[in-house]
């Protein structure tokens, strides 16, 4: 599997994952945990996508200096930060139902990659 295979399966998988459990914590809960869900997992995506393509940048032009390091994922936490604190404060997103929403991403990204690893074997 190709990086950009892998990043859309991953990007498409955690849509997918995040739209169903939005659906279902709406049914439940309530719209601030469905919108809770779906932010995080929209954050994490956008997150996610923006990194791939920095690291796509950086491996292309063979800039790889910390400081550009640096200031890209401080501008990445800063932006996250900004949309979560806004959300958190107007009262629109749950703030477990965020942290759920971003936790998607992560756990799928690391079965795609358990299961690209178990096939290459």
């Amino acid at each position: 599997m190709t990086p950009s295979e892998l990043t859309t399966r991953v990007t498409l998988d955690t849509c997918a994952a995040v739209a169903a459990l939005a659906a279902a914590a709406w049914w439940l809960a309530g719209a601030p945990i469905a919108v809770g869900v779906l932010a995080g997992g929209a954050l994490a995506i956008v997150n996610f996508r923006w990194l791939v393509i920095r690291t796509s940048v950086a491996m292309a032009t063979g800039i790889t200096s910390a400081a550009a390091w640096i200031l890209g994922a401080g501008l990445r936490f800063a932006a996250c930060t900004a949309v979560c604190g806004l959300l958190l404060a107007t009262g629109w997103a749950h703030p477990v139902a965020l942290v759920a929403g971003f936790t998607v991403l992560p756990c799928d990204l690391i079965a795609r990659g358990l299961a690209s690893a178990r096939t290459e074997r």
